[in-house]
């Protein structure tokens, strides 16, 4: 019996991927923990999750929420303690959470009509995440 040969691309004919970094395997298992937390608060707030890590182009949005007539972009900051997930948000951050939100504007026009808002959840260890509403606005 022939051996069938397997198409360009199926996982059989690719090598393996090299096995990620351990430090880089725990950040990305602390920040979708981190967004967990963050996403519960807001429903425990009234809103409602419509997207997790929406990417673009230009960046991803950690979590889009809406609440009545608002719609919310929320960045995720985990860190040790307040202060340094305070000062993670960058102004270069910022512009690209604001450039990922036009696209999300550009693709969901219904959304356009609402009042827009950016907003920062703060998340440390052994406490509550502290949310920032309106941390900033788009103005450039």
């Amino acid at each position: 019996m022939a051996r069938r040969a397997e198409p360009v691309g199926s996982p059989k004919s690719r090598s393996p991927k090299p096995e990620p970094r351990p430090e880089r395997v725990a950040a990305f298992r602390l920040g979708l923990s981190a967004e967990s937390r963050a996403a519960m608060l807001l429903v425990a707030k009234g809103h409602r999750i419509v997207a997790r890590r929406w990417k673009t182009p230009v960046g991803e949005i950690d979590i889009v929420a809406r609440r009545r007539r608002e719609l919310v972009f929320v960045e995720v900051k985990a860190r040790d303690s307040l202060d340094a997930a305070a000062q993670s948000v960058t102004e270069r951050g910022k512009r690209r959470i604001v450039a990922a939100a036009e696209f999300w504007l550009s693709s969901h026009p219904d959304d356009v009509q609402r009042f827009i808002r950016f907003d920062v959840i703060l998340v440390t260890p052994g406490k509550l995440p502290r949310h920032i509403a309106n941390a900033f606005d788009a103005s450039r």
